[in-house]
């Protein structure tokens, strides 16, 4: 698409986007909690499958939820600062500060959550699709990260098939990037070391993050 916004409101969408999306939900959630820093247990991942090794169920769940709906606040916060060019480019930058928040070194989360929240303020109806591919293929295989690659590579393409031709310009994108961020997954689904949905790992192991 050709960008109408000026320079600086387009930098302006993609801080605002940025600064929400780096806030992480996981590690103050459990700070404030008084659980142990979950950068030193499992995967060390500050998402919500890590905190779910705290065996605080309430806790990753509120982890989960943070980190969607700062995606989907980025998306209408940049819709109404800077039109529907903003909602793009917020929803980008809170999708790149999830990733890599500047306040944790640049190593965040993995992005399921936060993707799905940017696919809420843009395009809720698709986040029904994201969904049902997850759904299915976790009860088939089950493997959680193994469901999140599947749903989003289902996504831009559902994107486009209902008409919402930038945002799937957008998610081909934020599809790529999660792709990278789980290329441990990866590694682990093609070696058949990846943990399934509901198996016990250790602290110490290189836990899987969806």
């Amino acid at each position: 698409m050709s960008w109408t916004l000026a320079p600086q409101h387009m930098a302006g969408a993609i801080a605002l986007g940025y600064l929400l999306g780096s806030i992480p939900f996981g590690l103050v959630i459990t700070r404030l909690a008084g659980t142990q820093d979950i950068r030193q247990i499992g995967s060390g991942n500050i998402g919500a499958t890590n905190v779910l090794r705290t065996g605080r169920k309430g806790l990753a769940a509120a982890t989960l939820v943070g980190d969607a709906l700062k995606g989907t606040a980025a998306v209408l916060l940049g819709g109404y600062l800077y039109g529907f060019e903003g909602t793009l480019l917020a929803g980008l930058g809170a999708f790149l500060g999830h990733l890599f928040p500047v306040w944790l070194g640049f190593r965040g989360g993995k992005g399921v959550a936060t993707y799905i929240g940017v696919l809420i303020g843009l395009a809720w109806p698709v986040t029904l699709v994201f969904a049902a591919v997850w759904g299915a293929v976790a009860a088939a295989l089950r493997f959680s990260s193994a469901a999140a690659l599947a749903a989003s590579l289902a996504t831009p393409i559902a994107l486009f098939f209902f008409g919402y031709r930038e945002a799937a310009e957008l998610f081909t994108l934020l599809t790529i990037l999660l792709w990278v961020r789980h290329r441990e997954n990866i590694t682990r689904l093609i070696d058949g070391t990846e943990s399934r949905i509901g198996a016990k790992t250790s602290d110490k192991s290189p836990a899987p993050d969806a």
